[in-house]
């Protein structure tokens, strides 16, 4: 147990036995408890394993590599068309818990499996992503745009083509570009 992580248990406003149960579960693993982007993340040797969270409707845990766990009870759900490596369990109470429990503990296990093993998650190359041919058409008149957008990590490229993408109006999409080159010109990412 890591104290610096008791305050996400403490504090949540719903679901919080869901929460205590899935820390209990995680905690038997042995994996170092740490806290990460706000939620309860558990870690091999500083590499990201799993994490606990909540949403709305329901609180989950993420598999940072779950992609290539062998989901053998078809549990594992693909958060959006976009995310290519996590993948999420999510529960709405207790019970759907404590039923999966040594399920789930197997889940935990194999991830950690995964990641001994040095295993890597095969990512889409950016050239993969859609480029929006507002955003094209931009690049192309705009050189010194261009090169800033090609120095940026594959990462920070890809998030912007999925912003820019996402709209279904063109109008959208080009006020999205529009409101982005300055950030792109300074190097930074969407959301830097």
């Amino acid at each position: 147990m890591n104290p610096k992580v008791d305050f996400f248990f403490e504090t949540a406003k719903q679901r919080q036995k869901e929460f205590e149960k899935l820390r209990t579960i995680a905690l038997d693993t042995g994996l170092e408890e740490e806290l990460k982007w706000g939620c309860p993340c558990y870690t091999y040797h500083g590499k990201n394993i799993f994490l606990i969270h909540g949403f709305k409707e329901y609180c989950a845990l993420l598999f940072f590599k779950g992609a290539l766990l062998n989901d053998t009870h078809n549990i594992l759900i693909l958060q959006s068309e976009n995310v290519q490596a996590a993948r999420q369990i999510r529960f709405t109470n207790l019970k759907e818990i404590a039923d999966l429990e040594k399920v789930l503990k197997t889940y935990m296990y194999q991830a950690l499996e995964v990641e001994k093993a040095g295993l890597k998650v095969i990512l889409k190359e950016t050239k993969q992503f859609e480029m929006p041919e507002e955003f094209q058409h931009t690049l192309d008149h705009n050189s010194e745009l261009k090169s800033a957008f090609e120095a940026l990590t594959p990462g920070r490229q890809r998030a912007y083509l999925l912003h820019f993408s996402s709209p279904k109006q063109s109008k959208t999409r080009e006020a999205r570009i529009e409101k982005c080159i300055p950030q792109i010109l300074a190097g930074k990412g969407l959301n830097d």
